[in-house]
């Protein structure tokens, strides 16, 4: 029994750790993919479209 408890101490610990760090790059994502980004429409997609023939050459 002593066993078992010490393994789920142990597995806690590793769970607390492992969101403790995983938190803020989970966040960070989260915004990024939330934002709106640059719009691709007017001088914004005139920019975007030059910018990919240039990389394409």
């Amino acid at each position: 029994m002593a066993a078992l408890a010490t393994s789920a101490i142990l597995s806690l610990r590793v769970l607390i750790l492992t969101s403790l760090l995983m938190a803020p790059i989970g966040a960070i994502a989260y915004t990024k993919a939330a934002s709106l980004g640059i719009g691709k429409n007017g001088a914004g997609f005139v920019l975007f479209v030059t910018l990919q023939r240039q990389a394409m050459s």
